[in-house]
C-alpha cells in the first residue's frame, strides 16, 4: 500500500539542525514533497557532514548564538514553514552544574522561541490553506523524569507549554503551532544509548519492542504542516510505539 502523499510545491520550509538525525528526514520527507528546504548546523558547510546534503539550503548557525539567529531568520524574504529541530544531550558535560542546564535551555527552548517570533509575520503571510506552521520539537522526556539530562527534560516540557501559548496566541493570525515529541529514535543523539543499560529498559517499556526511525516521525511534521491539519494548533503529538500509554 502506498503512502500518504503530500504537497509542498513551492512552499519555503526551514529545519533548523536539519543536517542529520530527526532533522534530516524532516529535511528529505518536506523536500521530497516539492517544498524548498534550507537546513542549519554548526560546521562551515555541507560538505562538511558524511551525510548527502544536496538539495537543501545549508546555514551555518549556531543555536546559543543570538548574533547566529539573527543572521538566520535575516537570509529568508518568506516562510511557510519552520521546523525548530535543533538540539543536543548534554550529558557528557553533566547537566545538573548549573551553566550547562542553562545552555539546554538556550539550545532547546529560547532559540524556538526566538526563530518563531522572528518568522511569524512571514509565516503568516503563507499561502498553504489553514496557514503557516511553526512546529517544535518535543521529547518524551517532557512527561517523565530523565535524571541524566534534567536540562533537557526541562526544556522540552517548556516547549510543550510554549507550543500551546503560541498555539491560542496566534490563532487567528494565519499561523498554526504545534509540536511532536518522539520516543527512541535512533538518531546522532541516541547513538550512545545503544548497547548500554540504558536501552532494554527503554525498550521494554516501549509496547512496539523496537527503536523508531527518523522516517517514523517525519511524516507527522508534514501532516501537522499540511491542510489536513487546518484545524489542529497549540497540540503535541506523541510519537512514541506506544511508550506513554504503557
Amino acid at each position: 500500500m502506498a503512502g500518504v502523499q503530500f504537497d509542498f510545491s513551492g512552499a519555503q520550509v526551514l529545519v533548523t539542525g536539519g543536517s542529520n538525525g530527526i532533522g534530516l528526514g524532516i529535511a528529505r520527507a518536506f523536500h521530497a514533497a516539492g517544498a524548498r528546504v534550507a537546513i542549519t548546523g554548526r560546521k562551515a558547510k555541507a560538505e562538511d557532514y558524511p551525510q548527502d546534503l544536496s538539495g537543501l539550503d545549508y546555514h551555518r548557525a549556531e543555536m546559543t548564538s543570538e548574533a547566529d539567529l539573527e543572521r538566520l531568520s535575516g537570509a529568508f524574504d518568506r516562510m511557510d514553514v519552520l521546523v525548530n529541530n535543533a538540539g543536543a544531550s548534554l550529558m557528557a558535560e553533566d547537566e545538573w552544574k548549573p551553566e550547562v542546564f542553562e545552555r539546554a535551555l538556550q539550545l532547546h527552548l529560547f532559540a524556538s522561541f526566538r526563530l518563531a517570533v522572528a518568522f511569524k509575520e512571514r509565516i503568516s503571510k503563507s499561502a498553504i490553506e489553514g496557514g503557516g506552521s511553526v512546529l517544535n520539537m518535543a521529547s518524551m522526556s517532557a512527561y517523565r523524569a530523565v535524571t541524566i539530562v534534567p536540562g533537557y527534560g526541562a526544556a522540552k516540557a517548556a516547549v510543550v507549554q510554549m507550543t500551546m501559548n503560541m498555539g491560542a496566541a496566534w490563532g487567528l493570525d494565519n499561523v498554526r503551532v504545534n509540536a511532536v515529541a518522539p520516543g527512541l529514535i535512533r538518531s546522532e543523539m541516541t547513538k550512545g544509548m545503544v548497547g548500554t543499560p540504558f536501552e532494554a529498559p527503554e525498550i521494554d517499556r516501549t509496547p512496539m519492542k523496537r527503536w523508531g526511525t527518523p522516517e517514523d516521525v517525519a511524516p507527522v511534521y508534514l501532516f501537522l504542516a499540511s491542510p489536513a491539519a487546518k484545524f489542529i494548533t497549540g497540540q503535541t503529538l506523541r510519537v512514541d510505539g506506544g511508550q506513554s500509554v504503557a
